[in-house]
Protein backbone atom coordinates (compact mmCIF):
# COMPACT_ATOMS: atom_id res chain seq x y z
CA UNK A 1 0.00 0.00 0.00
CA UNK A 2 1.28 3.47 -0.92
CA UNK A 3 2.39 5.57 2.04
CA UNK A 4 0.39 8.70 2.79
CA UNK A 5 3.64 10.40 3.84
CA UNK A 6 7.10 9.26 2.77
CA UNK A 7 10.29 11.01 3.91
CA UNK A 8 13.71 10.12 2.47
CA UNK A 9 17.12 11.57 3.36
CA UNK A 10 15.55 14.73 4.80
CA UNK A 11 18.16 16.87 6.50
CA UNK A 12 19.21 20.38 7.44
CA UNK A 13 22.41 21.73 8.91
CA UNK A 14 20.87 21.17 12.36
CA UNK A 15 19.18 17.76 12.11
CA UNK A 16 18.77 14.57 10.14
CA UNK A 17 18.95 12.70 7.94
CA UNK A 18 15.41 11.46 8.51
CA UNK A 19 13.56 8.51 7.01
CA UNK A 20 9.87 7.91 7.72
CA UNK A 21 6.87 6.22 6.16
CA UNK A 22 3.34 6.82 7.43
CA UNK A 23 0.30 4.95 6.17
CA UNK A 24 -3.16 6.34 5.50
CA UNK A 25 -5.24 6.67 8.66
CA UNK A 26 -2.22 6.14 10.90
CA UNK A 27 -0.59 8.26 13.60
CA UNK A 28 3.12 8.28 14.39
CA UNK A 29 4.03 9.93 17.69
CA UNK A 30 7.40 11.58 18.36
CA UNK A 31 8.62 12.25 21.88
CA UNK A 32 11.97 13.53 23.12
CA UNK A 33 13.57 16.33 25.13
CA UNK A 34 13.08 19.99 24.34
CA UNK A 35 15.53 21.23 21.74
CA UNK A 36 16.13 17.77 20.26
CA UNK A 37 14.68 18.72 16.84
CA UNK A 38 11.06 17.54 17.00
CA UNK A 39 9.48 20.80 15.85
CA UNK A 40 12.24 21.33 13.31
CA UNK A 41 11.46 17.94 11.76
CA UNK A 42 7.78 18.86 11.28
CA UNK A 43 8.73 22.26 9.86
CA UNK A 44 11.15 20.61 7.42
CA UNK A 45 8.42 18.26 6.17
CA UNK A 46 6.13 21.28 5.69
CA UNK A 47 9.00 23.04 3.85
CA UNK A 48 8.96 25.93 6.32
CA UNK A 49 12.65 25.61 7.23
CA UNK A 50 15.60 25.07 4.84
CA UNK A 51 16.17 21.40 4.10
CA UNK A 52 17.42 18.87 1.58
CA UNK A 53 15.90 15.51 0.78
CA UNK A 54 12.63 14.26 -0.66
CA UNK A 55 9.10 14.07 0.69
CA UNK A 56 6.02 12.57 -0.95
CA UNK A 57 2.35 12.89 -0.06
CA UNK A 58 0.12 10.18 -1.50
CA UNK A 59 2.73 9.63 -4.21
CA UNK A 60 3.11 13.33 -5.09
CA UNK A 61 6.67 14.63 -4.88
CA UNK A 62 6.98 17.82 -2.83
CA UNK A 63 9.26 19.25 -5.53
CA UNK A 64 6.42 19.09 -8.05
CA UNK A 65 4.00 21.46 -6.28
CA UNK A 66 4.18 25.03 -5.01
CA UNK A 67 4.99 25.61 -1.34
CA UNK A 68 1.52 27.07 -0.50
CA UNK A 69 -0.21 24.11 -2.16
CA UNK A 70 2.09 21.66 -0.36
CA UNK A 71 1.24 23.19 3.03
CA UNK A 72 -2.46 22.78 2.34
CA UNK A 73 -1.84 19.06 1.97
CA UNK A 74 0.75 18.64 4.75
CA UNK A 75 -0.68 21.11 7.23
CA UNK A 76 1.53 22.14 10.11
CA UNK A 77 -0.03 23.26 13.40
CA UNK A 78 2.60 24.95 15.56
CA UNK A 79 2.67 24.79 19.34
CA UNK A 80 2.04 28.55 19.20
CA UNK A 81 0.27 29.42 15.97
CA UNK A 82 0.43 32.79 14.27
CA UNK A 83 -2.51 35.20 14.16
CA UNK A 84 -2.55 38.07 11.67
CA UNK A 85 -5.95 39.72 12.24
CA UNK A 86 -7.49 41.22 15.37
CA UNK A 87 -10.66 39.09 15.49
CA UNK A 88 -10.91 35.29 15.54
CA UNK A 89 -13.37 34.84 12.65
CA UNK A 90 -11.14 36.86 10.31
CA UNK A 91 -8.70 33.93 10.27
CA UNK A 92 -11.22 31.72 8.48
CA UNK A 93 -12.47 31.77 4.90
CA UNK A 94 -15.61 33.80 4.29
CA UNK A 95 -18.79 31.74 4.18
CA UNK A 96 -17.52 28.95 6.43
CA UNK A 97 -18.74 30.30 9.76
CA UNK A 98 -21.20 27.47 10.36
CA UNK A 99 -18.44 24.90 9.79
CA UNK A 100 -16.13 26.77 12.16
CA UNK A 101 -18.87 26.92 14.81
CA UNK A 102 -19.56 23.18 14.52
CA UNK A 103 -15.90 22.16 14.77
CA UNK A 104 -15.21 24.66 17.54
CA UNK A 105 -18.12 23.27 19.55
CA UNK A 106 -16.62 19.79 19.29
CA UNK A 107 -13.53 21.20 20.99
CA UNK A 108 -15.46 23.00 23.72
CA UNK A 109 -15.21 26.48 22.18
CA UNK A 110 -18.21 28.82 22.40
CA UNK A 111 -19.58 30.28 19.15
CA UNK A 112 -19.36 33.76 20.66
CA UNK A 113 -15.58 33.51 20.72
CA UNK A 114 -15.52 33.84 16.92
CA UNK A 115 -16.23 37.54 17.27
CA UNK A 116 -13.78 38.05 20.11
CA UNK A 117 -10.41 39.75 19.73
CA UNK A 118 -7.49 37.32 19.57
CA UNK A 119 -5.93 39.12 22.55
CA UNK A 120 -8.87 37.97 24.69
CA UNK A 121 -8.30 34.25 24.06
CA UNK A 122 -6.43 31.99 26.44
CA UNK A 123 -3.46 29.99 25.16
CA UNK A 124 -5.61 26.86 25.12
CA UNK A 125 -8.38 28.54 23.15
CA UNK A 126 -5.91 29.79 20.56
CA UNK A 127 -4.44 26.32 20.28
CA UNK A 128 -7.85 24.75 19.63
CA UNK A 129 -8.82 27.41 17.09
CA UNK A 130 -5.54 26.81 15.24
CA UNK A 131 -6.49 23.13 15.07
CA UNK A 132 -9.94 24.05 13.72
CA UNK A 133 -8.22 26.18 11.08
CA UNK A 134 -6.12 23.20 10.00
CA UNK A 135 -8.97 20.67 10.06
CA UNK A 136 -11.13 22.87 7.83
CA UNK A 137 -8.52 22.48 5.08
CA UNK A 138 -9.13 18.71 5.26
CA UNK A 139 -5.49 17.83 4.52
CA UNK A 140 -4.46 14.19 4.02
CA UNK A 141 -1.66 14.68 6.57
CA UNK A 142 -1.62 16.76 9.75
CA UNK A 143 1.72 17.75 11.33
CA UNK A 144 0.80 18.52 14.93
CA UNK A 145 3.29 20.11 17.33
CA UNK A 146 2.10 19.71 20.93
CA UNK A 147 -1.58 20.17 19.97
CA UNK A 148 -2.82 19.69 23.54
CA UNK A 149 0.11 21.10 25.53
CA UNK A 150 -1.82 23.92 27.24
CA UNK A 151 -5.15 22.08 27.58
CA UNK A 152 -7.00 20.63 30.55
CA UNK A 153 -7.92 16.95 30.69
CA UNK A 154 -11.44 17.38 29.26
CA UNK A 155 -10.18 19.46 26.34
CA UNK A 156 -7.43 16.94 25.63
CA UNK A 157 -10.04 14.19 25.43
CA UNK A 158 -12.11 16.28 22.98
CA UNK A 159 -9.11 16.92 20.72
CA UNK A 160 -8.06 13.28 20.74
CA UNK A 161 -11.59 12.10 19.93
CA UNK A 162 -11.74 14.43 16.93
CA UNK A 163 -8.31 13.31 15.72
CA UNK A 164 -9.35 9.65 15.97
CA UNK A 165 -12.41 10.42 13.83
CA UNK A 166 -10.20 11.99 11.18
CA UNK A 167 -7.87 9.00 11.20
CA UNK A 168 -10.88 6.71 10.77
CA UNK A 169 -11.59 8.52 7.48
CA UNK A 170 -8.02 7.90 6.24
CA UNK A 171 -6.26 11.07 7.40
CA UNK A 172 -2.73 10.61 8.75
CA UNK A 173 -1.10 12.39 11.69
CA UNK A 174 2.51 13.01 12.65
CA UNK A 175 2.32 14.05 16.29
CA UNK A 176 4.95 15.69 18.47
CA UNK A 177 4.09 15.40 22.15
CA UNK A 178 5.74 15.53 25.56
CA UNK A 179 2.92 13.38 26.92
CA UNK A 180 4.03 9.74 26.78
CA UNK A 181 0.51 8.52 27.58
CA UNK A 182 -0.90 10.54 24.67
CA UNK A 183 1.72 9.01 22.39
CA UNK A 184 0.51 5.57 23.50
CA UNK A 185 -3.17 6.46 23.05
CA UNK A 186 -2.87 7.92 19.55
CA UNK A 187 0.32 6.60 18.01
CA UNK A 188 0.39 3.32 16.13
CA UNK A 189 4.14 3.88 15.85
CA UNK A 190 6.44 5.65 18.26
CA UNK A 191 9.71 7.47 17.71
CA UNK A 192 12.06 9.34 19.98
CA UNK A 193 14.03 12.36 18.83
CA UNK A 194 17.55 12.45 20.24
CA UNK A 195 19.97 15.21 19.19
CA UNK A 196 18.45 15.66 15.74
CA UNK A 197 18.08 11.93 15.05
CA UNK A 198 14.86 9.91 14.93
CA UNK A 199 15.06 6.63 16.84
CA UNK A 200 12.67 3.81 17.59
CA UNK A 201 12.44 3.63 21.41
Amino acid sequence: MEAALLVEALRSQFAGPFELSLGAGACAAITGPSGSGKSLFLRMIADLDPNDGRVWLQGTDRASVSAPEWRKRATYVAAESGWWADVVIDHFAAGRRSEVVALAARLGLRAGLLDAPIAQLSTGEKQRFSLVRALLQNPPVLLLDEPTGPLDEESVARVEALLRERMATGKSILLVTHDASQAQRLGARHYRMVAGRLEMP
